[in-house]
């Protein structure tokens, strides 16, 4: 039986908290909400949990303070940052602080639970758990190799730059689901960040260049207007 991811929510807003706890039990996640850092460092210390929803407007201790303080503390667990700001300067502020992703209100409550998703499959690559880093994904003629991050045609390997071989990791480590630049970006986050921040598009277009038979009408790098890019891909174990 697949074991239950366990999430614990951060929000000083009771009406916002107690929300998240329904929808995301909803959708089959073991969750714990709390209305403050005392309450969360609590928890935290009576057992593990596998992500955590952290709101940035907080009183008396914000969420970049929490965040800051948690990392500090050598705790590594996935962070989910929720702020009304939409300014990129709170989005590299937060993730500079030590979030793993980004999102700003209003969101819609779908794509929350795919950002949750994506980044405790990425939880998964990073602890080499062989059911995700041992997984290829297939679209045409071309293998990617989630684990190895090797593209090949027909069995030829491919020559990638890293900026496209980035992308094309932030993209299948949610294959057939939509990912917004925002988080294109976070992924991207201690690697070429500075330089996709500008060139998102482009490096998709370069990108499509390498997979797509007619990059003017891409069969498998999507554009999902007003969201991102996503990758049409088969998954294979």
């Amino acid at each position: 039986m697949e074991q239950v991811n366990r999430i614990i929510v951060l929000d000083d807003e009771a009406e916002l908290r107690n929300m998240l706890q329904r929808f995301l039990t909803g959708h089959g996640f073991h969750v714990r909400a709390v209305a403050d850092g005392k309450q969360l460092n609590r928890y935290l210390q009576r057992e593990p949990y596998d992500l955590l929803v952290l709101d940035l407007m907080m009183e008396p201790e914000d969420g970049l303070s929490v965040c800051r303080r948690l990392r500090a503390e050598g705790q590594t667990l996935p962070i989910l940052m929720l702020t009304a700001k939409g300014d990129p300067a709170d989005r590299v502020i937060g993730l500079d602080t030590g979030a793993d992703d980004y999102l700003a209100k209003p969101f819609l409550p779908d794509e929350l639970v795919a950002r949750i998703r994506a980044l405790l499959r990425r939880q998964k690559i990073a602890a080499g758990d062989p059911t995700v880093a041992s997984q290829t994904l297939s679209f045409g003629e071309f293998r990617f190799d989630v684990g190895k991050q090797t593209l090949t045609r027909a069995g030829v390997p491919v020559e990638v730059h890293s900026a496209q071989m980035l992308l094309l990791q932030a993209l299948g480590a949610s294959p057939n689901r939509p990912v917004s630049r925002e988080n294109l970006l976070a992924r991207a986050r201690g690697r070429d960040h500075d330089a996709l921040d500008r060139s998102i598009d482009v490096q998709i277009l370069r990108l499509r260049q390498i997979v797509e038979e007619d990059p003017s009408k891409p069969r498998f790098i999507k554009t999902v207007w007003g969201v991102g890019y996503m990758l049409v891909a088969g998954v294979e174990a």
